[in-house]
């Protein structure tokens, strides 16, 4: 009886999300005999396996299914073996005779070498999962060792463990034979995510909801389950989803401390005194807990719970989960203030004595040793600024007095490096002209000021006064700092990018020293990938502009974190890509709980781009609504920071929007407020500034003109606008100008067919997929039914007929049976109609053949199903997943 329930496959989750990257077709998993699946509990293993039966059952494999545990020894594990391919093929003579006496109990090697001999007699495609094989004893290791380097050319083994299998994986991955899967692989992607919300609230919670949600939980798989079960009765699923993001009445700690039953005390103190660090390290948990199993006790946990996982990059480092570090810094404040003083005094000394400066300084204040904590910031808070850590850089600013700050300059200046990348570049001037008034600056300090200057000026959306400050320095550094080099190099490139000469600015950043074993210069180098991607964006190379930011995107998430600014930013470059090359739910998911960080620390092109797609996005999906609630937050943005650029582009948008529906009183209106704008901001001394106005002023205007019908009003705006564009390079804004000069050019009666097909050729060449339905409705149509006059399909007449004559598919509701070649095709039919309650004189007739025939069937059903009536035939059908609910 106890292996009975061994063999039986569990029950399927409810709301399980067939992974498409984790499928078994997919490219890592084929043609590999051996996959073994590794990870904590809570990581979706047994869901992995589930999904992995299903689709070999849809596939006509046989799927033998055993669960294992530590009184499986060799002998316990070749029976189960030998009834778990009997269940699953329907074979009740499989190994018979092996079970009765002909594999040796004494000799497991020889009795698993005549099970795979008689599994490869079956000529069956049979895959064997094996679950929970943690506890399994070393000889019963040893024997699925040589199970998994003997396999039969048709026998597949699915391996699920929770750990302790890492040799054996080294041991076969460099022979081909196996493909690994880890905790990080079967961590939920946003994309994967949001389907999974979606599949349980539909459209009740939009993408940046699921997007908090996939933050929070790390997208580890348990924690999303847990979580939506807890939010699954709330009135409103995305307030549930919001009350569980900021822990309001506790759901976070319900939730997190469900995990902490199953540890003991020890464990839990443990985790209580370490929680206060970021990183984790056997030696540093040592230090702070004064446990003398301390790393012991740090890997036995991160192999046993999910509390624990890998710090990225860094070997041999841990983090803590973001939900149970919450909930475990709040036990920490209850610990007396003595031991709690003492707790920060030995992670700052042993922070500082492992050059963890920064991290060192924030624990030294924490134990009121300020002075310290001075001195350690003096030391590291430039290296933080080198590396990318803007915002933990931009908080010293109100922790450090003005005494301090003006002792020592050096702190100024990396304070206003990251003041100056962010929406407070004031604050970042006033910074740096302090330490222009606090010490008699060199000419290199002068320099790195002009640099934070341009920087502070690049995102205040002033590129005119950005490239002023770099013109007297010329096209070299003056200083031999790698760092510093390379900062130049992206203000060069910048410069280039704003005065549209995009392969200059390529070019510009090949030259600039690539400095790959300096730590400092990695973060800076990246801004290579947003100045690239960002030129190619604006010549309309979409295909070479996700080339160049997609593994920027992979890369900036995985090491800096996917709402790190700069994360952020790369995002919003890609989402445009991805929207113009028709991609929506990709550009919906890219954006998702990132347009917050864009507004605080992310240039203005990224926020433009940003909000932009994120409306068109919300227009696509006939959620107008949103797209104007959008672009109202986009002129805000504007007009709380002087940006006149981020609220004409708004006011662009939203005249668009209007004129698609033909809304001209409404349009009129914003372009007089558009036209205000632009008149108050386009100055003789700024030429980037005015043109970049002037030609969303053009655009405006036609799509006023569209909206009233005025066509030839807007052919003259059309035509000054692709003179900007052309002046400015801008090859995407070209072709958008050129399609909807054909079709206004052809609402006067004039030709537009060769426009039409230069414009449509020049964003086929590039990569972008024109969405006409995006640029106005009209167009759309107008372009439809161009392109039915010029390529017709079949005559009206042949349509018809060709309609009347297609057979129409018949439709079964209930169950139907998968082509599993454990019951033959007949089998299999007289399966499904037996589901339908009929006799076997119905059946007969229904197959067209003798009801003697029907009985043959019927009696090797009972036989390979192991069942005494028709009930129970249909009951094991479904377990075994040879039946399944109809689509």
């Amino acid at each position: 009886m106890e292996l009975t329930l061994k063999i039986s496959p569990p029950r399927a989750p409810r709301h399980l999300l067939a992974r498409t990257r984790l499928s078994s077709s997919a490219e890592r998993f084929r043609d590999r005999p051996v996959a073994i699946v590794q990870a904590p509990p809570g990581f979706g293993k047994t869901s992995l396996l589930a999904q992995w039966r299903h689709e070999q059952l849809m596939r006509g494999c046989v799927v033998a299914w055993l669960s294992l545990d530590g009184r499986d020894d060799p002998r316990r594990l070749f029976v189960g073996l030998m009834l778990a391919v009997r269940a699953g093929s329907g074979r009740a003579a499989f190994g018979k005779h092996l079970l009765e006496g002909g594999a040796a109990p004494d000799a497991p090697l020889e009795a698993i070498t005549a099970w795979l001999a008689e599994v490869a007699r079956t000529a069956l495609d049979i895959v064997l999962i094996l679950d929970e094989a943690e506890p399994l004893p070393q000889a019963s290791q040893e024997v699925l060792v040589y199970l998994f380097e003997n396999l039969p050319a048709n026998l597949r083994v699915v391996f699920a463990s929770r750990g302790g299998y890492d040799k054996l994986i080294a041991r076969l991955i460099p022979y081909g034979t196996c493909t690994a899967v880890d905790a990080a692989t079967l961590r939920f992607r946003l994309d994967e995510t949001i389907a999974l919300i979606g599949s349980r609230f539909g459209a009740d919670v939009d993408a940046d909801t699921s997007a908090r949600l996939h933050d929070i939980t790390e997208g580890w798989p348990l924690g999303l389950q847990l979580a939506l079960d807890a939010i699954a009765d709330t009135h409103d699923p995305s307030a549930g989803i919001d009350a569980f993001a900021s822990s309001t009445g506790g759901i976070q700690r319900r939730f997190v401390s469900a995990l902490f039953e199953r540890l003991n005390s020890d464990d839990i103190r443990f985790l209580t005194l370490i929680s206060i660090v970021d990183l984790l390290h056997g030696d540093l948990c040592s230090a702070l807990s004064g446990f003398p199993d301390a790393r012991q006790r740090l890997l036995r946990l991160a192999g046993e719970t999910p509390l624990l996982c890998n710090a990225q990059g860094r070997s041999g480092w841990y983090r803590l989960h973001a939900m149970a570090r919450e909930v475990l810094r709040e036990n920490v404040a209850d610990l007396p203030h003595a031991e709690l003083t003492c707790l920060h005094k030995r992670a700052m000394q042993w922070l500082a004595d492992h050059g963890m400066t920064v991290a060192a300084a924030r624990h030294a204040l924490a134990c009121g040793e300020e002075e310290t904590a001075y001195r350690l910031v003096q030391r590291s808070l430039h290296e933080a600024v080198t590396q990318g850590h803007l915002v933990d850089v931009a908080e010293w600013r109100e922790w450090l007095p003005e005494a301090v700050l003006d002792r020592h300059p050096q702190l100024r200046i990396a304070i206003a490096w990251a003041l100056a990348m962010s929406d407070r570049h004031q604050d970042a001037e006033a910074q740096a002209q302090a330490v222009l008034l606090s010490m008699r600056p060199d000419e290199a300090t002068r320099y790195e000021i002009d640099l934070i200057l341009s920087a502070a000026a690049y995102f205040a959306d002033e590129p005119d006064r950005a490239e002023c400050l770099m013109e007297k320095w010329g096209e070299t550094s003056p200083v031999g700092d790698a760092w510093l080099q390379q900062v130049h190099a992206n203000r060069l490139a910048a410069r280039a990018l704003m005065n549209g000469d995009y392969a200059a600015a390529r070019q510009l950043q090949r030259r600039a020293p690539h400095g790959k074993t300096s730590a400092a210069c990695r973060y800076v180098s990246r801004w290579r990938d947003y100045m690239t991607g960002l030129g190619y964006l604006f010549e309309g190379q979409f295909l070479l502009a996700e080339r160049a930011l997609r593994p920027a995107l992979d890369r900036a998430d995985n090491d800096l974190g996917r709402r790190h600014p700069f994360s952020c930013m790369i995002a919003a470059l890609l989402a445009a890509t991805r929207f113009k090359r028709g991609d929506f739910e990709e550009a919906t998911a890219l954006l998702a709980n990132r347009l917050d960080v864009l507004e605080r620390g992310g240039t203005p092109d990224a926020v433009i781009l940003a909000y932009r797609t994120a409306a068109r996005v919300a227009v696509a999906a006939g959620m107008e609504h949103r797209a104007i609630d959008l672009l109202g937050i986009l002129d805000a943005i504007g007009a709380a920071r002087n940006m006149p650029r981020l609220r004409v582009a708004s006011l662009t948008e939203q005249i668009r929007l209007h004129s698609g529906c033909f809304r001209s009183a409404t349009c009129q209106t914003l372009v007089e407020q558009l036209d205000r704008i632009v008149a108050a901001h386009t100055v003789s001394d700024a030429p980037i500034t005015r043109r970049t106005l002037v030609l969303h002023q053009d655009i405006s205007h036609a799509y006023v003109a569209i909206a009233a019908q005025d066509w030839r009003a807007a052919k003259h705006a059309l035509t000054r606008a692709q003179g900007v564009a052309e002046e400015m390079r801008l090859g995407a804004a070209r072709v958008d100008i050129m399609t909807l000069r054909a079709f206004v050019l052809d609402r006067i009666g004039e030709t537009s067919t060769a426009l039409l097909r230069e414009a449509v050729g020049l964003g086929v060449a590039c990569g972008m997929k024109l969405v006409p339905l995006d640029l106005h409705p009209a167009v759309a149509l107008w372009m439809d039914a161009a392109d039915g006059a010029a390529s017709p399909s079949s005559p009206p007449e042949q349509q018809s007929s060709t309609a009347t004559n297609a057979p129409v598919p018949e439709r079964h509701d209930g169950l139907r049976a998968t082509p599993s070649m454990a019951l033959t095709p007949k089998e299999r039919d007289v399966l499904e109609l037996v589901t339908r309650h009929l006799t076997n004189k119905e059946i007969a007739f229904a197959m067209g053949i003798g009801q003697e025939t029907v009985k043959w069937h019927m009696k090797n059903l009972f036989l390979k199903l192991d069942a005494t009536s028709r009930k129970q035939i249909v009951r094991r059908a479904q377990l075994m997943g040879l039946l399944l609910e109809a689509a």
